[in-house]
């Protein structure tokens, strides 16, 4: 009698929900049997959508594809929000009809997955360009405007250069055509790619400012203003990583002034 093991291994190899095997082995009473194929069911089942949520995210992409744009980058940033440290915005351009297991909004991606997709972006991609504009050049010309330069910069660095941009809920002053798209980092997998990487970058460099600035704990909170990190302003205050147009920053600067 086959083992359950092998059985296992047999069910490993099927890859579709009516394939005759599974009607075969349902006819084996053993309990184990059962389960092993109530487990490969649902695997099965969770590539299908993961295939289609793929697929979905292609919509953008494939209509452009249609009209014979093949070179599409998506453009996305990360960090506006944070009260220290850079907008860090990426630009990926995918191979056409690129599907990266896995690959989402950035936000919705489980923190311990971030570098695997990471790298499946790395090796997959046809180009990747990446756009830094730090706190400083936040506070002279605004956060808005920062965004745009870091998203620019990143177009900048790719070769090849693009024929059209897929955008997050951004229009850019550039002679390449574009489509904004509102929450185009869950609507667009070149957007996607370009939000994961734009992620991984300013995480790994805010770890390394918490080396250089401790006690504010930027490997956890990346700048954000959660309570350790207003806990450290108080105690030892404003670091030359730290936005100054940014409240409470703004404010603790000019209390300072005026001592």
């Amino acid at each position: 009698m086959t083992t359950i093991k092998e059985i296992k291994e047999l069910l490993a190899t099927v890859k579709e929900l009516d394939n005759p095997l599974f009607l075969e082995l349902e006819k084996d009473s053993r309990s184990g049997v059962q389960k092993e194929i109530s487990k490969r069911k649902k695997a099965i089942q969770a590539e299908l959508d993961e295939d289609l949520r793929l697929e979905s995210m292609l919509s953008y992409e494939k209509e452009l594809y249609k009209q014979g744009v093949a070179l599409i980058a998506g453009v996305d940033e990360v960090g506006r929000g944070p009260l220290a440290g850079p907008v860090v915005a990426a630009a990926v351009i995918l191979p056409k009809n690129c599907k990266i297991k896995g690959l989402n909004d950035s936000k919705k991606i489980p923190k311990k997955k971030h570098l695997e997709i990471y790298q499946a972006v790395q090796d997959q991609a046809l180009a990747i360009g990446i756009g830094v504009m730090d706190n400083q050049v936040i506070d002279q010309v605004n956060i808005y405007e920062a965004t745009k330069l870091a998203m620019k910069e990143a177009i900048s660095q790719l070769n090849p250069q693009p024929k059209h941009l897929l955008i997050d809920a951004m229009k850019l002053d550039l002679p390449i055509s574009q489509t904004a798209i509102i929450k185009g980092d869950a609507n667009s997998l070149s957007i996607a790619a370009a939000s994961i990487v734009a992620k991984v970058t300013r995480d790994e460099l805010m770890k390394e400012y918490d080396n250089q600035y401790p006690g504010y704990d930027f490997t956890d909170n990346a700048g954000y203003g959660t309570a350790k990190h207003l806990e450290g302003l108080e105690k030892l205050g404003v670091t030359p990583i730290h936005r100054t147009s940014f409240e409470p920053v703004k404010t603790l600067v000019s209390t300072k002034k005026d001592k």
